[in-house]
C-alpha cells in the first residue's frame, strides 16, 4: 500500500498551513511594529502561537502528531525507571571507567611521545 493512499491530500490543509504561517508571521512582525509593554507583547505572542497551534492541529499532519504524542505518553507510563540506588551505582561505574580510560590514554600518549621524540631526535 502506498503512502499516498494512506494519507489522502486535503486541499484545505494547504489553506490551514498558510493561515498558521500568517498567524506566526503576524506574531513576529507585531512584536517589532507595535510599541507595547513586555507583558502585553508576551501575552499577545502566546495567544497567537496557541491559535496557530489549534489551526495546525486541524490538519492531517497535526492530527497525526497529536496521536503520536498521546501514544508516546502512554508508552512513557509503561517505562520502569531505575531506583535512586541503581542510578547512583551506574553513575559511579561510568565515572570510574572514564577515569581509568583517561589514565590509560594519558599513559599511552606519554609513551608515544617518548618514542617519537627518540626517533626524531627532538627533545620534547
Amino acid at each position: 500500500m502506498s503512502v499516498a493512499s494512506e494519507n489522502p491530500k486535503n486541499g484545505l490543509d494547504l489553506v490551514k498551513w498558510l493561515l498558521v504561517f500568517a498567524i506566526l508571521s503576524l506574531a513576529v512582525v507585531g512584536n517589532y511594529v507595535y510599541e507595547l509593554g513586555a507583558l502585553e507583547r508576551a501575552i499577545a505572542i502566546v495567544v497567537l502561537v496557541i491559535i496557530a497551534g489549534v489551526v495546525a492541529a486541524q490538519t492531517n499532519k497535526g492530527r497525526t502528531f497529536i496521536n503520536f504524542a498521546k501514544e508516546s505518553r502512554t508508552e512513557i507510563r509503561k517505562v520502569v525507571w531505575p531506583t535512586r540506588q541503581e542510578t547512583m551505582q551506574t553513575t559511579l561505574v561510568v565515572i570510574i571507567a572514564t577515569i581509568i580510560m583517561g589514565l590509560l590514554l594519558w599513559g599511552l600518549d606519554a609513551i608515544l611521545l617518548r618514542v617519537v621524540s627518540f626517533f626524531t631526535g627532538l627533545g620534547i
